[in-house]
């Protein structure tokens, strides 16, 4: 066996299953597959107990043979949900619903494959990332189709043992009735509202409620039969005023959510990852900045805020790089099954 085996890491999104090598001498990530999740997105009418099956017959099975031929070193996995410190999943919707009892990954997958795994939160892997380059503590956050944040703070991320905190998306920031549905199933969550899926909704009912002003947008130009996200986050790089005007108001939302993390906890960086966020780029990180300077960061001046919210890298290694960096800190000492 070798002296120093590579560390196998997998990220499991809602759609798509990531697998790689991270070499811990010298931190790179290497041969990268992706494939579908045997999940939900394949299978929407299948029992929860069905897709958890197949979901951990799927891990076995790719880190397997991932790793044929290879010193068997230890396995890191990123999940999209919130993990208990002994590596229990507590849920997991983009994967198996909303339904369905806690599943003990990181155990079952420690058993199967025979070696050292550690599972953890997918944002929780990905602030590991930037753990590494970033010299004072951070909140990492996530525009994707939701909105999660993980606060890495001397030396690891801020996290009760039971799973809980980093899920600023189910924070409850619009109180009416009809506030907009989130994919958990509560309403007015600020992921169902400034989510890349809450933006768009909120730009198809913009499109809707002034059909002229749609008309004679950049953004209509770029539509064919509907508001897609390519067109909207396109429109908003051009600087179209209709669109900038749907996401400057998710944004009010976002920029509190922020204000209150920095207020409550001292955090001075925020580092912005996500599909949404990153398609739109550098302008989507000035409109959050001006809009956390015209709410204001209680002791901070325009400058500093602007210094305080940058963009991660445009990329979807997050979860595989933060999970090797993570096994990397952690192993030996780290056995079977770890998680945060």
């Amino acid at each position: 066996m070798a002296a120093d085996p590579e560390h196998t890491v997998v990220d499991v999104g809602g759609t798509t299953l990531r697998v790689g090598a991270y070499a811990p001498a010298d931190g790179t990530l290497s041969r990268v597959r992706r494939m579908p999740v045997d999940g939900m997105a394949r299978d929407p009418h299948a029992p929860v107990p069905v897709l958890q099956e197949r979901l951990v017959e799927q891990l076995v099975r790719e880190v397997t043979r991932h790793t044929a031929g290879r010193a068997p070193g230890p396995v890191g996995v990123a999940f999209a949900g919130p993990i208990s410190a002994d590596g229990l999943v507590l849920a997991a919707p983009t994967v198996w619903g909303r339904r369905g009892e806690p599943l003990p990954l990181g155990a079952l997958l420690a058993e199967r494959l025979g070696r050292p795994v550690t599972v953890v939160n997918d944002l929780t892997a990905a602030a590991w990332r930037y753990a590494a380059t970033e010299p004072e503590p951070f909140c990492l956050l996530t525009v994707s189709s939701g909105i999660g944040n993980k606060v890495f703070r001397g030396g690891d991320v801020l996290l009760h043992p039971e799973g809980h905190g980093g899920e600023l998306g189910h924070w409850a920031c619009d109180p009416s009735p009809d506030a907009p549905l989130c994919d958990c199933g509560g309403r007015g969550h600020l992921g169902a509202i400034a989510s890349g899926r809450g933006v768009l909704a909120a730009a198809r009912r913009a499109a809707a409620a002034d059909p002229d002003g749609f008309a004679r947008s950049r953004l209509a130009e770029l539509c064919e039969d509907r508001v897609e996200n390519p067109a909207l986050a396109k429109a908003l790089t051009e600087g179209d005023p209709f669109a900038t005007g749907v996401l400057r108001a998710a944004l009010a939302h976002l920029a509190r959510a922020i204000g209150a993390v920095f207020a409550s906890v001292g955090v001075c960086r925020f580092i912005v990852v996500g599909g949404f966020a990153l398609a739109v780029g550098e302008r989507y990180r000035q409109l959050l900045v001006e809009e956390l300077d015209r709410q204001g960061c209680f002791g901070l001046s325009r400058e500093r805020i602007d210094a305080m919210v940058a963009l991660g890298a445009p990329d979807d290694d997050h979860g595989l790089i933060g999970a090797g960096r993570l096994l990397a800190a952690r192993h030996p000492s780290a056995q079977g099954r770890v998680a945060r």
